[in-house]
């Protein structure tokens, strides 16, 4: 029996009483469960499909809906027998008009343009006035300055509709368009189905993406591609999951935990709802782990005012329990570790070996430390989502920022995940899109920069590495918001100047930044790789010879080798610095920011 999760004069014993089935693990629980559980499998998180209006009412502050466009007369363009009796009893059946419910909304006092697509309407296909109220949304949101939320829930054309239909696709494209130039913010979210014609236009346009875990995304049905190559397709083809894994979504958000992202994602995007009060909620969460690693202890702490939202916080308390416990290991580089007498300076293969240490800080480790809301973006929306490059969005002070690091791993298989921190070409673009948006919303950038260098494989030559590495130089010089790039440990070749192509570049005190590694100098110079030492000596690559050369603007001394012991310590002298070149990068005009970066570099 089909069981109807949202009729509204069902009773509390009734939901009791009344039993559902989970069509993916087989567990049975009530209807009242399913309801509390936010429309999901409470044993293994299978989201069930709702209504539009029920979501926007998970979503939306209370009594804060106001609908748009509600009725639209009816549209036959093809005069398709039976087409305007079928739709009045679709009309009928879900107290609908159309496929999609638009309207204002605000979530946590942000006010927000939504759409919002219902499968119950015709399998949320998109006919014409479906796409009449997307666009009367979009230009109405442009005129009145608001964000705008999308979800997305289709099986693509309306067939009765025919070419009709087809031409949806180009108006919704271009009315999201419109407002994307008079610099609104759009944030797409993928729910199951989002197939068809749908996915592709307005869809897949987000600045943001967004999915639901397990969600069926595609252009092309399943059964068709199967039929067309005559081949067994992959395990999880067209989810959620293989789209963020293809680069083609930002990240999923289980259901529970979309109203709060939105929301931080809003005040990170929003004049005047930059007081984000979850940043505050994860200080205090961080405060109180840090009483417990000066008390010695390692109670467990958890984030109460903002749950599953800030993945970088609840890592960084995770970092500050185990270093209470000491449970982490010590895989530093001994000879390169050892304290040297006052007034001694380290030889640059000494500089070299340090900045390879095992346990050396990474760019996470900084990003945990200094930027604790960060929300991770996925994606080159192009081919993949390199690990290898890690990229979002966070504030710093209320100041809304990107953040971008090149991650090395802690262990093997991280290290592995992460392709050793060298970057493939859809690392670069990702983090070359991230910076595209930060300009759009005038947000700075912040690089954090530690590779061997660029990945030389076949697969990245094949999708164009040095390509991808050049339009970043070019792209990055141009772009009209502050960058600032920090050398952490390697900054080595190309590979590194990919995300270093900025207004200044910074260097901690043990970090080396070169035209390649010291082995790979030795070997083409040298002609045996050997004599790495030698050629480090040579490279001029530590921090005090580029400040010389004039290559960087500072350099962050570190009083202790920084590893993840002392990022603290470390962020919190580095804190002032940064809030400074903001501070003055940010009072420059759009203009004159390109051209300090294209003088910066013209004078080399």
């Amino acid at each position: 029996m089909r069981i109807d999760f949202f009729k509204r004069n069902t009773t509390e014993a009734e939901l009791e009483v009344k039993q559902w089935k989970c069509k993916k693990c087989g567990a049975v629980h009530s209807v009242r469960e399913v309801r509390a559980n936010d429309f999901a499998c409470p044993s293994c998180g299978t989201l069930v499909r709702i209504h539009a209006k029920r979501r926007i009412k998970l979503l939306a502050d209370p009594g804060s809906f106001e609908e748009w466009n509600q009725e639209l007369p009816v549209v036959n363009p093809l005069d398709f027998p039976d087409y305007e009796q079928k739709l009045w009893e679709v009309k009928e059946t879900t107290g609908l008009n159309e496929a999609v419910v638009t309207g204002k909304i605000t979530i946590d006092g942000i006010p927000v343009a939504i759409g919002v697509c219902d499968a119950r309407f015709l399998m949320s296909s998109m006919g014409h006035n479906l796409g009449e109220k997307i666009a009367r949304m979009a230009e109405r949101a442009a005129e009145e300055k608001l964000p705008v939320i999308l979800y997305a829930c289709s099986g693509g054309a309306r067939m009765q509709e025919g070419i009709i239909s087809l031409m949806q696709m180009v108006k919704t494209s271009e009315a999201l368009g419109r407002l994307q130039e008079s610099g609104q913010l759009f944030i797409s979210v993928l729910t199951d189905p989002t197939m068809g014609g749908v996915t592709a236009s307005y869809a897949m346009l987000g600045d943001i993406i967004l999915a639901e875990p397990g969600a069926l995304i595609g252009f092309t049905g399943a059964r068709v591609i199967q039929q067309t190559i005559g081949g067994k397709l992959p395990e999880g083809f067209q989810r959620s999951e293989f789209l963020l894994k293809h680069g083609f979504t930002d990240a999923i958000v289980p259901r529970r935990d979309q109203r709060a992202v939105l929301a931080h994602i809003l005040r990170l995007h929003v004049r005047g709802a930059a007081e984000l009060s979850a940043e505050e909620a994860v200080e205090a969460v961080e405060f109180e782990a840090a009483e417990h690693v000066n008390e010695g202890t390692a109670a467990e702490v958890k984030p109460q005012k903002a749950p599953g939202i800030f993945q970088a916080a609840a890592s960084a308390i995770q970092n500050l329990q185990r270093l209470a416990l000491g449970q982490r290991e010590d895989e530093s580089d001994e000879a390169a570790r050892t304290d040297l007498p006052e007034g001694t300076v380290r030889s640059a293969w000494e500089t070299v070996k340090l900045s390879r240490a095992k346990d050396r800080a990474h760019a996470m480790d900084y990003i945990d430390a200094l930027f604790p809301d960060f929300m991770e973006l996925h994606g080159d929306r192009c081919f993949g989502d390199d690990e290898a490059v890690i990229g979002g969005i966070a504030s710093f002070h209320g100041i809304p920022v990107t953040v971008i690091g090149i991650q090395k791993g802690r262990d093997f298989l991280e290290n592995k995940r992460r392709n050793f921190a060298m970057p493939n070409p859809e690392g670069y673009r990702k983090a070359l899109r991230l910076m595209k948006q930060a300009e759009r919303f005038k947000r700075p950038v912040i690089c954090f920069v530690d590779t061997p260098g660029a990945y030389c494989g076949i697969g990245a030559e094949e999708r164009g590495q040095g390509q991808a590495i050049a339009e970043n130089l070019q792209k990055m010089a141009a772009l009209k918001t502050p960058i600032l790039s920090i050398i952490i440990g390697e900054g080595s070749s190309g590979g590194a100047l990919g995300v270093a192509t900025a207004n200044e570049v910074w260097m901690m005190e043990n970090a080396v930044y070169s035209i390649l590694s010291p082995e790979g100098f030795a070997a083409i110079l040298y002609r045996d790789g050997k004599q790495a030492e030698r050629a480090a000596e040579n490279m001029r690559l530590t921090s005090k010879d580029l400040l010389e050369l004039g290559v960087i603007e500072k350099i962050i001394p570190e009083k202790e080798p920084a590893t993840f012991e002392n990022i603290r310590d470390i962020a919190r002298e580095l804190d002032p610095e940064l809030l400074d070149f903001i501070g003055r990068y940010g009072a420059m005009s759009r203009e004159e920011l390109a051209n300090q970066r294209y003088e910066r570099f013209r004078k080399f």
